[in-house]
């Protein structure tokens, strides 16, 4: 057979299977359209019993997702007991600009399990109508005069929750810079290992090379962190030439990690996160308040600009403190305010005469004088914020 005969034989074929296939599916269609063929009303109904049955079921479940997440939030909330200093609730409702003191205690790691003193203390700052967020560190040594405890001053501020709470620590740090605190979120260290674990981990850029525990980082090189690297790479400070200023940035990049993988409604959906949430954790925020955050404020995440109170390194009474000093207490007044959308205003005081004495309270037991003398100043390190200082208005404690 010649090549045309077989394109012709091939061409037939094909012919015929196409006419057989239009056929097929011409019966079909004539037996589906038959006048008398009734469709089948029994599965109609079982498509849609089916359907309800799923709906019914999703309902369910996110109803006890819901519950869930809901109890676990009930279970971390604690007041910190003292008025606030503003209306938070027509604050949040509106979307203004709020304030939260973020508060890290020594326990629970280590196999410490004692009430402590605050490591980290940082207030954190959200304004949604900016799309700005802001973390301003506090070291734990700077000295101060705690409200409703004078007889101990001068005191390094990381005690004011171990003699009250967090309602005296929110009184210091409102004493100390003028600023309004609307919340507070407390977690102790071993939590912050579980509550990164709740995340699946973190992802930090570190700005220093060093080993320290489980945490094994390269300056520069981006690396995911479980949970108990992010505690060691969050802890270390002696091998940072920075000290303690140098671990505050390091929390706070930590913090600002946790924060963008739980900023969502989904975050509080995730029952591992919120089961690593409780015992671990304290807040003043109500679920409702968490959801509005999740929702309104969200936005507030996309631009972070962080900063931190420079101190003097002091030795006052035998004690190693940090004392910051008027003009730097102002520049971070402002950084803050600025950031609440609040008017200008003096900063705070540190309740102690001339900034680094103890007005006489002092014990002459400690060998004190009430003189300070001033001992090698702590690096500044080189995130701190920059923002020139601008003349302020006499309004102090104008928290609106």
């Amino acid at each position: 057979m010649d090549n045309n005969d077989s394109q012709n034989s091939r061409s037939g074929n094909q012919y015929t299977n196409n006419s057989r296939t239009q056929s097929r599916s011409a019966e079909r269609n004539n037996k589906e359209n038959r006048p008398g063929k009734k469709p089948n009303p029994n599965r109609k109904k079982l498509i849609i019993a089916i359907s309800a049955v799923v709906v019914v079921l999703l309902a369910i479940f996110g109803v006890y997702k819901w519950m869930q997440a809901k109890r676990a939030a009930d279970s971390i909330f604690s007041s910190a007991d003292i008025q606030k200093a503003r209306d938070v609730s027509d604050t949040l409702k509106q979307g203004k600009p709020i304030s939260i003191l973020l508060l890290g205690t020594d326990t629970g790691a280590l196999g410490r399990n004692f009430r402590g003193r605050t490591d980290t203390i940082i207030v954190a700052t959200l304004n949604p109508k900016k799309e700005k967020m802001t973390l301003t560190s506090i070291p734990r040594d700077t000295a101060i005069s705690i409200p409703g405890y004078t007889d101990y001053a001068p005191s390094k501020i990381n005690a004011a929750y171990d003699l009250g709470g967090a309602g005296t620590t929110i009184k210091a740090v409102q004493q100390l810079l003028n600023i309004p605190i609307d919340f507070y979120g407390l977690i102790n260290m071993g939590g912050l290992e579980k509550i990164v674990d709740g995340v699946g981990g973190i992802d930090v850029t570190p700005k220093l090379t060093f080993k320290y525990g489980n945490a094994d980082v390269k300056k520069g090189e981006k690396i995911h962190l479980e949970g108990a690297a992010a505690l060691d790479y969050s802890r270390m400070r002696h091998d940072d030439p920075l000290g303690d200023y140098g671990r505050q940035t390091r929390q706070r990049q930590v913090l600002m990690a946790v924060l963008r993988k739980s900023d969502s409604a989904t975050a509080l959906l995730n029952q591992k996160f919120m089961d690593s949430l409780q015992k671990q954790t304290q807040t003043d925020l109500t679920f409702n308040d968490l959801l509005t955050l999740s929702t309104k404020y969200r936005v507030a995440t996309h631009h972070l600009k962080s900063t931190h109170l420079q101190g003097v390194g002091t030795v006052i009474g035998g004690g190693d403190y940090e004392v910051a000093q008027p003009d730097e207490m102002e520049r971070v007044t402002k950084f803050i305010r600025d950031s609440l959308d609040l008017e200008p205003a003096k900063t705070g005081t540190s309740g102690l005469d001339g900034g680094n004495s103890t007005s006489g309270q002092e014990s002459s037991s400690s060998g004190a004088t009430g003189n300070a003398t001033p001992a090698q100043q702590s690096p500044a390190p080189s995130q701190q914020d920059n923002t020139q200082q601008q003349p302020a208005t006499s309004n102090t404690n104008a928290f609106r």
